[in-house]
């Protein structure tokens, strides 16, 4: 074996990042974390505004998924990040962490010590905070969490218009119940991208007991019997075989790291053999339980250039982008998504049951629709999935991609709820607080009436809200892959650590959720 660490960590992602500060803190442990993607380096992943760039391919893997046979067949891009930093690098910032329920849910799925009591302290740690210091919110950790720098007036009008439909106001859309309608707060410090490679990965690099290798694909679990002893690697046209004396930690998000296992061996017997793989360890849950959140949009013109379409024209484009370099402010400094919030749809649920951002543009996101003129995007998305849907290999090539199906809408709950939700949008579009700046609804348009005709719309322009999670689902069933302490069940010396643990993906934006399951990790792995 050429190489041999403590610790590895396969991804660099989101929780990657974090386990390899938290973990290499100790200078006795030897960590080596690596990467399939590159650098950040190029200026977008930095400016908050680059994130209009991301869902269109950059640091992505360039997936899509199988055709969605409750949505007409249709086959939806999906943006999955491959760059240091992951999801936390390319995503549009916005910082929630879901309701307190979510987490005390967890807890009585049986999965001991995830209770809201109990990780709170985690999303505390992980915060720098620049308005709030309280029980709820942190101040001095690495991950810059900031109000938003660039406002523009019909965000305040939108966050009017829900009001004045009877939705809160609410100032806080992090706390424990976020309820309402505000500004989101942002994963930014000094209106740059504050990601995890930023935040957490930089200002380790330089410790000598840290091993970073980008650009590197792992194509397997090594295993002894029932323990897991290193990663292969590719280099070339060659396997480089590396060691792990202590463990082998996959943290390549809910997508990578089911593909993984399975690659591995590690996962449902019967699937492992439509693709000729022997398996070394039957963990029938891995890449099942596939939860996402999937967004529709209505989409305005606006009156005048209320929002910032005319950036994307080379000259404005440049312009804001000097307004950006000398002051921090402008049309660059923005997330692009910076308010919207959180209702209940099904009136017997017991939280919020949906999520609103407010897209301040057109054809932000890939396959969305550009106007003319200035627009205005209106995202709704159902938050509690029923449907169950699955990542699964193509192939024992680890170079292919993996078959993902979310399975949108397999439950006919989903459609109703997220239909309502798009109904409920359009309603909030039509409150006097944004007369003044709305000319018309032009996508679906006022033609679009029906629910058969809000269906076949929805069909095709839904997309994913890059919220998948589940699928090495934390707990002990006979489907859990992963136990309380993220220790794959059976299994010596390995864990999952991202998203793909959650039993029940969490009610919102799942990034500040990811980092907080990596704190709590690193806590777990150092101090058993």
């Amino acid at each position: 074996m050429s190489e041999s660490y403590d610790y590895i960590i396969v991804g660099g992602g989101s929780a990657g990042c974090v386990l390899a500060n938290r973990l290499s803190a100790d200078p006795h442990c030897k960590v080596l974390l690596i990467e399939a993607g590159g650098a950040d380096r190029n200026i977008l992943y930095h400016i908050p505004a680059g994130f209009a760039k991301m869902t269109k391919g950059i640091g992505s893997w360039g997936y899509s998924t199988v055709p969605q046979k409750h949505m007409n067949n249709r086959v939806l891009w999906y943006t999955q990040a491959k760059v240091i930093g992951g999801g936390s690098s390319i995503n549009a910032q916005i910082y929630t962490r879901g309701n307190a329920r979510d987490f005390d849910t967890w807890a009585q799925m049986g999965c001991r010590g995830w209770s809201y009591e109990d990780i709170l302290p985690y999303f505390r740690k992980s915060e720098d905070n620049d308005t709030f210091d309280n029980e709820t919110h942190g101040r001095g950790g690495p991950m810059g969490v900031s109000q938003p720098s660039a406002p523009l007036p019909i965000a305040k009008a939108f966050i009017e218009a829900a009001a004045g439909m009877g939705m809160k106001r609410n100032n806080d859309l992090v706390s424990a119940d976020p309820t309402g309608f505000g500004f989101y707060q942002l994963t930014q410090r000094n209106a740059r991208r504050s990601s995890t490679a930023q935040a957490y990965l930089k200002p380790a690099k330089s410790r000598s007991n840290l091993t970073i290798r980008m650009n590197t694909m792992t194509k397997r679990i090594v295993m002894e019997g029932k323990k897991a002893v290193g990663i292969t690697v590719a280099e070339g046209s060659n396997e480089t075989l590396l060691h792990a004396s202590r463990e082998v930690i996959v943290s390549s998000g809910a997508i990578g790291s089911p593909k993984l296992l399975q690659l591995s061996g590690i996962g449902p017997k019967a699937e492992l053999a439509k693709v000729g793989i022997d398996t070394l360890h039957h963990v029938p849950g891995v890449g099942g339980n596939l939860q996402d959140h999937v967004d529709l949009c209505i989409i305005c013109e606006c009156s005048g250039d209320h929002t910032y379409d005319k950036y994307g024209k080379p000259f404005w484009g440049a312009l804001a982008g000097l307004r950006y370099v000398l002051t921090r402010k402008g049309p660059a400094a923005s997330s692009l998504f910076d308010s919207g919030g959180f209702w209940r749809i099904d009136e017997n649920a017991e939280m919020p049951d949906a999520q609103w951002h407010l897209g301040m543009g057109s054809g932000i996101e890939a396959g969305i629709s550009k106007l003319k003129n200035s627009g205005l995007t209106l995202n709704s998305a159902q938050m509690r999935p029923r449907s169950r849907g699955t990542v699964r290999l193509k192939d024992s090539n680890p170079a292919s991609h993996p078959l993902i199906d979310p399975n949108y809408w397999a439950d006919s709950y989903d459609r109703e709820i997220s239909l309502k939700a798009l109904k409920l949008s359009r309603e909030i579009l039509r409150q006097p607080a944004l007369a003044s700046f709305i000319e018309a609804e032009r996508i679906p348009g006022p033609d679009c009436k029906t629910d058969d005709e809000l269906f076949a719309y929805a069909c095709g322009m839904a997309k994913t809200q890059h919220h998948p999670g589940g699928t090495c689902a934390m707990g002990h069933s006979d489907l859990s892959v992963v136990d309380d302490a993220l220790k794959v069940h059976g299994i010596q010396g390995l864990r999952v650590v991202d998203a793909s643990i959650m039993p029940q993906v969490v009610s919102s934006n799942t990034n500040a959720s990811t980092i907080m399951i990596a704190e709590k990790a690193a806590d777990l792995i150092l101090s058993p």
